[in-house]
Protein backbone atom coordinates (compact mmCIF):
# COMPACT_ATOMS: atom_id res chain seq x y z
CA UNK A 1 0.00 0.00 0.00
CA UNK A 2 1.51 3.38 -0.91
CA UNK A 3 1.33 6.10 2.33
CA UNK A 4 0.82 9.64 1.41
CA UNK A 5 3.70 11.83 1.92
CA UNK A 6 4.07 13.72 4.95
CA UNK A 7 3.17 16.79 3.80
CA UNK A 8 -0.08 15.12 3.13
CA UNK A 9 0.05 14.13 6.76
CA UNK A 10 0.56 17.20 8.46
CA UNK A 11 -2.16 18.05 6.23
CA UNK A 12 -4.88 16.13 7.77
CA UNK A 13 -4.05 16.59 11.02
CA UNK A 14 -4.39 19.85 10.91
CA UNK A 15 -7.67 19.61 9.25
CA UNK A 16 -8.41 17.32 11.87
CA UNK A 17 -7.58 20.00 14.44
CA UNK A 18 -9.47 22.94 12.45
CA UNK A 19 -12.68 20.75 11.55
CA UNK A 20 -12.86 19.45 15.12
CA UNK A 21 -12.50 22.73 16.63
CA UNK A 22 -15.49 24.04 14.12
CA UNK A 23 -17.61 21.62 14.75
CA UNK A 24 -17.49 22.26 18.55
CA UNK A 25 -20.84 23.26 19.19
CA UNK A 26 -22.28 20.77 17.30
CA UNK A 27 -20.90 17.99 19.76
CA UNK A 28 -21.50 19.56 22.87
CA UNK A 29 -24.89 19.77 21.74
CA UNK A 30 -25.10 16.74 20.54
CA UNK A 31 -23.85 15.18 23.84
CA UNK A 32 -26.07 17.32 25.86
CA UNK A 33 -28.83 15.74 24.04
CA UNK A 34 -27.88 12.58 25.03
CA UNK A 35 -27.34 13.51 27.97
CA UNK A 36 -30.71 14.53 28.67
CA UNK A 37 -32.03 11.42 27.47
CA UNK A 38 -30.36 8.72 29.09
CA UNK A 39 -30.90 5.30 28.90
CA UNK A 40 -30.11 2.00 30.84
CA UNK A 41 -28.01 -1.31 29.39
CA UNK A 42 -29.80 -2.92 26.66
CA UNK A 43 -32.65 -0.04 26.60
CA UNK A 44 -30.65 2.07 24.65
CA UNK A 45 -33.44 2.61 21.72
CA UNK A 46 -33.03 6.15 21.48
CA UNK A 47 -29.47 6.79 21.92
CA UNK A 48 -29.14 3.82 18.71
CA UNK A 49 -31.73 5.84 16.95
CA UNK A 50 -29.65 9.03 17.04
CA UNK A 51 -26.37 7.29 16.17
CA UNK A 52 -27.83 5.35 13.21
CA UNK A 53 -29.33 8.69 11.93
CA UNK A 54 -26.20 10.58 12.10
CA UNK A 55 -24.05 7.89 10.59
CA UNK A 56 -26.32 7.59 7.59
CA UNK A 57 -26.49 10.81 6.78
CA UNK A 58 -22.71 10.50 6.76
CA UNK A 59 -22.22 8.26 3.77
CA UNK A 60 -21.95 5.15 6.54
CA UNK A 61 -23.76 1.78 5.83
CA UNK A 62 -25.69 0.65 9.07
CA UNK A 63 -26.30 -2.12 10.77
CA UNK A 64 -28.81 -1.78 13.75
CA UNK A 65 -29.87 -4.18 16.57
CA UNK A 66 -26.27 -5.58 17.00
CA UNK A 67 -25.86 -7.78 20.06
CA UNK A 68 -29.25 -5.98 21.26
CA UNK A 69 -29.14 -2.41 20.79
CA UNK A 70 -26.45 -2.00 19.29
CA UNK A 71 -25.17 0.01 16.10
CA UNK A 72 -22.32 -0.85 13.75
CA UNK A 73 -21.04 1.55 11.03
CA UNK A 74 -19.01 0.89 8.27
CA UNK A 75 -16.96 3.68 5.83
CA UNK A 76 -15.11 2.84 3.15
CA UNK A 77 -12.40 4.59 1.70
CA UNK A 78 -11.30 5.50 -2.13
CA UNK A 79 -9.21 1.98 -2.34
CA UNK A 80 -8.85 -1.21 -0.32
CA UNK A 81 -6.76 -1.35 2.90
CA UNK A 82 -6.98 -2.54 6.56
CA UNK A 83 -9.97 -2.18 8.55
CA UNK A 84 -9.77 0.13 11.52
CA UNK A 85 -12.52 0.23 14.42
CA UNK A 86 -13.50 2.64 16.51
CA UNK A 87 -15.93 1.87 20.01
CA UNK A 88 -18.09 4.00 21.99
CA UNK A 89 -20.73 2.45 24.73
CA UNK A 90 -24.40 4.18 25.18
CA UNK A 91 -25.47 3.02 28.10
CA UNK A 92 -26.40 4.59 31.20
CA UNK A 93 -26.47 4.14 34.98
CA UNK A 94 -29.85 3.77 37.92
CA UNK A 95 -28.79 7.00 39.20
CA UNK A 96 -30.28 10.32 40.49
CA UNK A 97 -28.74 13.27 38.94
CA UNK A 98 -27.99 16.26 41.28
CA UNK A 99 -25.83 17.96 39.16
CA UNK A 100 -28.35 20.67 38.68
CA UNK A 101 -27.07 21.22 34.99
CA UNK A 102 -29.57 23.14 32.48
CA UNK A 103 -29.14 19.71 30.59
CA UNK A 104 -29.75 17.35 33.32
CA UNK A 105 -30.82 14.23 32.93
CA UNK A 106 -34.82 14.46 31.98
CA UNK A 107 -35.69 10.78 33.30
CA UNK A 108 -35.87 10.35 37.32
CA UNK A 109 -33.64 7.82 38.26
CA UNK A 110 -31.45 7.67 35.07
CA UNK A 111 -27.98 9.42 34.55
CA UNK A 112 -25.27 9.18 31.80
CA UNK A 113 -23.19 8.97 35.66
CA UNK A 114 -20.07 7.50 34.00
CA UNK A 115 -19.74 9.78 30.93
CA UNK A 116 -20.59 7.26 28.27
CA UNK A 117 -22.73 10.20 26.44
CA UNK A 118 -18.97 11.68 25.68
CA UNK A 119 -17.78 8.78 24.59
CA UNK A 120 -21.00 8.12 21.93
CA UNK A 121 -20.36 12.08 21.39
CA UNK A 122 -16.48 11.71 20.28
CA UNK A 123 -16.86 8.51 18.14
CA UNK A 124 -19.68 10.09 15.88
CA UNK A 125 -17.27 13.03 16.07
CA UNK A 126 -14.51 10.82 14.54
CA UNK A 127 -16.75 9.68 12.04
CA UNK A 128 -17.48 13.30 10.73
CA UNK A 129 -13.89 13.89 10.73
CA UNK A 130 -12.87 10.88 8.96
CA UNK A 131 -15.82 11.40 6.16
CA UNK A 132 -14.25 14.58 5.41
CA UNK A 133 -11.28 12.57 4.04
CA UNK A 134 -13.06 9.67 2.77
CA UNK A 135 -11.44 10.58 -0.97
CA UNK A 136 -8.05 9.87 0.54
CA UNK A 137 -8.70 6.68 2.99
CA UNK A 138 -7.08 3.21 1.80
CA UNK A 139 -9.25 1.20 3.70
CA UNK A 140 -12.55 0.85 5.66
CA UNK A 141 -13.38 2.56 9.06
CA UNK A 142 -15.89 0.34 11.01
CA UNK A 143 -17.79 2.42 14.07
CA UNK A 144 -18.91 0.17 16.67
CA UNK A 145 -21.52 1.69 19.44
CA UNK A 146 -22.06 -0.67 22.33
CA UNK A 147 -24.78 -1.23 24.67
CA UNK A 148 -24.98 -2.68 27.88
CA UNK A 149 -20.92 -1.84 28.70
CA UNK A 150 -22.29 -1.21 32.52
CA UNK A 151 -23.30 -4.96 32.77
CA UNK A 152 -20.03 -6.15 30.84
CA UNK A 153 -22.64 -7.69 28.32
CA UNK A 154 -22.43 -5.36 25.84
CA UNK A 155 -19.26 -6.30 23.71
CA UNK A 156 -19.75 -9.83 24.19
CA UNK A 157 -23.18 -9.50 22.68
CA UNK A 158 -21.90 -7.51 19.55
CA UNK A 159 -19.20 -10.15 19.04
CA UNK A 160 -21.33 -12.91 19.19
CA UNK A 161 -23.46 -11.09 16.37
CA UNK A 162 -20.42 -10.74 14.34
CA UNK A 163 -19.58 -7.01 14.56
CA UNK A 164 -15.80 -7.76 14.05
CA UNK A 165 -16.71 -9.58 10.92
CA UNK A 166 -17.63 -8.33 7.16
CA UNK A 167 -14.80 -7.08 7.65
CA UNK A 168 -12.75 -7.80 10.56
CA UNK A 169 -11.01 -5.06 12.27
CA UNK A 170 -7.31 -4.80 11.95
CA UNK A 171 -6.92 -2.61 14.39
CA UNK A 172 -9.23 -1.02 17.46
CA UNK A 173 -9.58 2.17 19.38
CA UNK A 174 -11.96 3.20 22.23
CA UNK A 175 -11.32 6.12 24.90
CA UNK A 176 -12.83 6.86 28.34
CA UNK A 177 -13.39 10.47 29.92
CA UNK A 178 -11.16 10.57 33.18
CA UNK A 179 -12.30 13.28 35.51
CA UNK A 180 -9.00 13.23 37.50
CA UNK A 181 -7.30 14.49 34.81
CA UNK A 182 -7.16 17.98 33.44
CA UNK A 183 -9.34 18.83 30.00
CA UNK A 184 -6.78 19.50 27.27
CA UNK A 185 -4.94 15.81 28.42
CA UNK A 186 -4.81 12.36 26.52
CA UNK A 187 -3.43 9.87 28.99
CA UNK A 188 -2.29 6.90 27.24
CA UNK A 189 0.23 3.72 28.15
CA UNK A 190 0.95 0.71 26.28
CA UNK A 191 0.23 -2.91 28.37
CA UNK A 192 -1.89 -3.17 30.94
CA UNK A 193 -4.35 -0.60 31.94
CA UNK A 194 -7.53 -1.73 33.45
CA UNK A 195 -7.80 -4.78 35.51
CA UNK A 196 -9.27 -8.41 34.85
CA UNK A 197 -12.88 -9.13 36.71
CA UNK A 198 -13.85 -11.91 38.50
CA UNK A 199 -16.74 -12.32 40.83
CA UNK A 200 -16.71 -14.57 43.84
CA UNK A 201 -19.33 -16.29 45.62
CA UNK A 202 -18.54 -18.21 48.97
CA UNK A 203 -21.14 -20.17 50.95
CA UNK A 204 -19.96 -21.02 54.35
CA UNK A 205 -22.13 -24.04 56.29
CA UNK A 206 -21.94 -24.55 59.54
CA UNK A 207 -24.50 -26.07 62.41
CA UNK A 208 -26.72 -22.94 63.75
CA UNK A 209 -28.38 -22.82 67.13
CA UNK A 210 -28.82 -20.60 70.12
CA UNK A 211 -26.44 -17.39 70.43
CA UNK A 212 -25.86 -18.17 74.24
CA UNK A 213 -24.37 -21.64 73.57
CA UNK A 214 -22.50 -21.61 71.08
CA UNK A 215 -20.08 -24.78 72.23
CA UNK A 216 -22.87 -27.01 70.77
CA UNK A 217 -22.70 -25.35 67.43
CA UNK A 218 -20.31 -24.67 64.50
CA UNK A 219 -20.70 -20.70 63.59
CA UNK A 220 -20.42 -19.85 60.09
CA UNK A 221 -20.16 -16.00 61.11
CA UNK A 222 -17.09 -16.46 62.75
CA UNK A 223 -15.76 -18.84 60.29
CA UNK A 224 -17.11 -15.79 57.40
CA UNK A 225 -14.68 -13.26 59.22
CA UNK A 226 -11.59 -15.45 59.54
CA UNK A 227 -11.84 -16.17 55.50
CA UNK A 228 -12.13 -12.78 54.62
CA UNK A 229 -9.13 -11.42 56.79
CA UNK A 230 -6.96 -14.62 55.94
CA UNK A 231 -8.18 -14.01 52.31
CA UNK A 232 -6.38 -10.58 52.62
CA UNK A 233 -2.88 -12.55 52.89
CA UNK A 234 -3.32 -13.87 49.08
CA UNK A 235 -2.69 -9.66 48.39
CA UNK A 236 -0.32 -8.81 51.01
CA UNK A 237 1.66 -12.16 51.39
CA UNK A 238 1.15 -14.43 48.45
CA UNK A 239 1.36 -11.30 45.55
CA UNK A 240 4.73 -10.07 44.46
CA UNK A 241 4.65 -6.61 45.98
CA UNK A 242 5.28 -5.14 42.08
CA UNK A 243 2.35 -6.68 40.71
CA UNK A 244 -0.83 -5.49 41.53
CA UNK A 245 -4.18 -7.83 42.97
CA UNK A 246 -7.69 -6.77 44.51
CA UNK A 247 -9.90 -9.40 46.86
CA UNK A 248 -13.08 -7.57 47.77
CA UNK A 249 -16.12 -8.28 49.38
CA UNK A 250 -19.44 -6.42 48.95
CA UNK A 251 -22.18 -8.61 50.44
CA UNK A 252 -22.27 -10.59 53.97
CA UNK A 253 -25.74 -12.62 54.04
CA UNK A 254 -26.81 -14.70 56.93
CA UNK A 255 -28.66 -15.08 59.82
CA UNK A 256 -32.63 -13.44 60.55
CA UNK A 257 -32.64 -12.70 64.72
CA UNK A 258 -29.58 -11.46 66.66
CA UNK A 259 -29.14 -14.32 68.78
CA UNK A 260 -29.37 -17.10 66.68
CA UNK A 261 -26.37 -18.74 65.08
CA UNK A 262 -27.30 -19.64 61.81
CA UNK A 263 -26.44 -22.43 59.21
CA UNK A 264 -25.09 -20.87 56.21
CA UNK A 265 -23.49 -17.40 54.98
CA UNK A 266 -22.84 -16.53 51.58
CA UNK A 267 -20.19 -13.71 50.79
CA UNK A 268 -19.98 -11.78 47.65
CA UNK A 269 -16.64 -9.88 46.42
CA UNK A 270 -14.36 -9.27 43.39
CA UNK A 271 -11.25 -9.91 42.72
CA UNK A 272 -8.93 -7.88 39.84
CA UNK A 273 -5.88 -8.51 38.81
CA UNK A 274 -3.36 -7.73 35.69
CA UNK A 275 -1.54 -10.98 34.72
CA UNK A 276 -2.52 -14.25 34.10
CA UNK A 277 -0.79 -16.12 36.56
CA UNK A 278 -1.83 -13.46 39.66
CA UNK A 279 -4.88 -14.32 38.14
CA UNK A 280 -4.81 -18.27 38.54
CA UNK A 281 -2.58 -17.73 42.23
CA UNK A 282 -5.62 -15.78 43.57
CA UNK A 283 -7.94 -18.12 42.21
CA UNK A 284 -6.47 -21.52 43.68
CA UNK A 285 -5.15 -19.27 46.57
CA UNK A 286 -8.85 -18.39 47.78
CA UNK A 287 -9.88 -22.05 47.58
CA UNK A 288 -7.24 -23.19 49.30
CA UNK A 289 -7.64 -20.72 52.19
CA UNK A 290 -10.93 -20.46 52.29
CA UNK A 291 -11.33 -24.14 52.71
CA UNK A 292 -8.73 -24.19 55.13
CA UNK A 293 -10.01 -21.70 57.32
CA UNK A 294 -13.68 -23.19 57.27
CA UNK A 295 -12.63 -26.51 58.11
CA UNK A 296 -10.14 -25.63 61.17
CA UNK A 297 -14.08 -23.65 62.47
CA UNK A 298 -15.60 -26.97 61.73
CA UNK A 299 -17.33 -25.45 58.72
CA UNK A 300 -17.26 -25.96 55.05
CA UNK A 301 -17.20 -24.49 52.11
CA UNK A 302 -17.96 -24.08 48.30
CA UNK A 303 -16.04 -21.38 46.24
CA UNK A 304 -17.85 -20.07 42.76
CA UNK A 305 -15.43 -17.71 41.34
CA UNK A 306 -16.87 -16.42 37.40
CA UNK A 307 -14.58 -14.89 35.06
CA UNK A 308 -16.08 -12.12 34.07
CA UNK A 309 -13.25 -9.66 31.88
CA UNK A 310 -10.01 -10.50 30.86
CA UNK A 311 -7.70 -6.94 31.79
CA UNK A 312 -7.16 -4.00 29.30
CA UNK A 313 -4.05 -4.51 27.60
CA UNK A 314 -2.75 -2.42 24.82
CA UNK A 315 -1.33 -3.18 21.84
CA UNK A 316 2.52 -1.58 21.36
CA UNK A 317 1.58 -0.77 17.62
CA UNK A 318 -2.11 0.82 18.49
CA UNK A 319 -0.33 2.33 21.24
CA UNK A 320 1.89 4.10 19.74
CA UNK A 321 -0.80 5.53 16.93
CA UNK A 322 -2.86 7.17 19.20
CA UNK A 323 0.22 8.66 21.26
CA UNK A 324 1.42 9.58 18.03
CA UNK A 325 -2.08 11.45 17.17
CA UNK A 326 -2.03 13.00 20.18
CA UNK A 327 1.40 14.66 20.39
CA UNK A 328 0.79 15.86 16.78
CA UNK A 329 -2.78 17.79 17.60
CA UNK A 330 -2.10 18.66 21.40
CA UNK A 331 1.45 18.55 22.02
CA UNK A 332 4.05 17.10 24.42
CA UNK A 333 2.66 18.83 27.21
CA UNK A 334 -0.80 17.51 27.20
CA UNK A 335 0.16 13.17 26.71
CA UNK A 336 0.61 11.57 29.79
CA UNK A 337 1.38 7.98 31.10
CA UNK A 338 -1.60 7.17 33.52
CA UNK A 339 -1.82 5.16 36.50
CA UNK A 340 -3.49 1.59 35.99
CA UNK A 341 -6.95 1.10 37.31
CA UNK A 342 -8.27 -2.07 39.02
CA UNK A 343 -11.27 -0.83 37.18
CA UNK A 344 -12.53 -3.56 34.39
CA UNK A 345 -13.67 -2.70 31.01
CA UNK A 346 -15.32 -5.08 28.39
CA UNK A 347 -13.03 -3.12 25.50
CA UNK A 348 -10.99 -5.56 26.85
CA UNK A 349 -13.31 -8.38 24.84
CA UNK A 350 -12.63 -6.51 21.40
CA UNK A 351 -8.87 -6.98 22.57
CA UNK A 352 -8.62 -10.06 22.85
CA UNK A 353 -9.90 -10.61 19.00
CA UNK A 354 -7.85 -7.62 17.66
CA UNK A 355 -5.10 -5.19 18.32
CA UNK A 356 -6.18 -2.29 20.04
CA UNK A 357 -5.73 0.75 22.26
CA UNK A 358 -7.82 2.48 24.87
CA UNK A 359 -7.20 5.84 26.55
CA UNK A 360 -8.10 8.43 28.85
CA UNK A 361 -9.37 11.57 27.42
CA UNK A 362 -9.07 14.17 30.26
CA UNK A 363 -12.21 15.98 31.28
CA UNK A 364 -11.00 17.30 34.79
CA UNK A 365 -11.92 21.06 35.66
CA UNK A 366 -12.30 22.33 39.45
CA UNK A 367 -13.77 25.87 37.59
CA UNK A 368 -16.44 24.12 36.56
CA UNK A 369 -17.38 21.34 39.28
CA UNK A 370 -15.66 18.29 36.99
CA UNK A 371 -14.15 16.69 39.60
CA UNK A 372 -16.38 13.68 41.17
CA UNK A 373 -15.64 10.27 40.21
CA UNK A 374 -17.93 8.44 37.43
CA UNK A 375 -21.28 7.30 38.84
CA UNK A 376 -21.45 9.82 40.88
CA UNK A 377 -24.40 11.88 41.03
CA UNK A 378 -22.47 14.78 40.97
CA UNK A 379 -20.51 13.53 37.94
CA UNK A 380 -19.52 16.19 35.41
CA UNK A 381 -17.14 16.60 32.72
CA UNK A 382 -15.57 20.02 31.13
CA UNK A 383 -16.90 19.52 27.26
CA UNK A 384 -14.24 21.11 25.96
CA UNK A 385 -12.61 18.00 25.54
CA UNK A 386 -14.85 16.76 23.04
CA UNK A 387 -13.15 18.38 20.26
CA UNK A 388 -9.68 16.74 21.30
CA UNK A 389 -10.91 12.79 21.85
CA UNK A 390 -13.08 13.03 18.20
CA UNK A 391 -9.83 14.18 16.46
CA UNK A 392 -7.36 11.65 18.22
CA UNK A 393 -9.59 9.15 17.24
CA UNK A 394 -10.35 9.67 13.89
CA UNK A 395 -6.06 10.84 13.19
CA UNK A 396 -5.35 7.24 15.21
CA UNK A 397 -7.82 5.18 12.79
CA UNK A 398 -6.22 7.15 9.76
CA UNK A 399 -2.64 6.46 10.78
CA UNK A 400 -4.07 2.60 11.29
CA UNK A 401 -5.36 2.84 7.62
CA UNK A 402 -2.15 4.41 6.74
CA UNK A 403 0.01 1.23 7.87
CA UNK A 404 -1.04 -2.56 7.47
CA UNK A 405 -1.46 -4.40 10.58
Amino acid sequence: MKAHGPNEILDVVSLFREQSAACAGELVALRRDLHRHPELSFQEERTAAVVASRLEALGFAVRRGVGGTGVVGLLEGSAPGPVAALRADMDALPVQEETGLPFASSVPGRMHACGHDLHTTCVLGAAMLLTSVRHLLKGTVLVLFEPAEELNQGAAAMIRDGALTSPKPDMIFGLHNHPEYPVGSIAVKEGPLMAAVDTLRLHIRGKGGHGALPHRDRDPIVAAASVIMNLQTLVSRETDPLAAAVVSFGTITGGTANNVIPDTVELTGTVRSFSPEVRAALAEGIRRVAGHTTAALGCTSDVTLRHDLPPVLNHPEATHLVRESALALSGPNAVVVPTPSMGGEDFALFQEQIPGCFFWLGVGNPDLGAIHPWHSPLFRADETSLPLGASVLALAAWKALEKSV
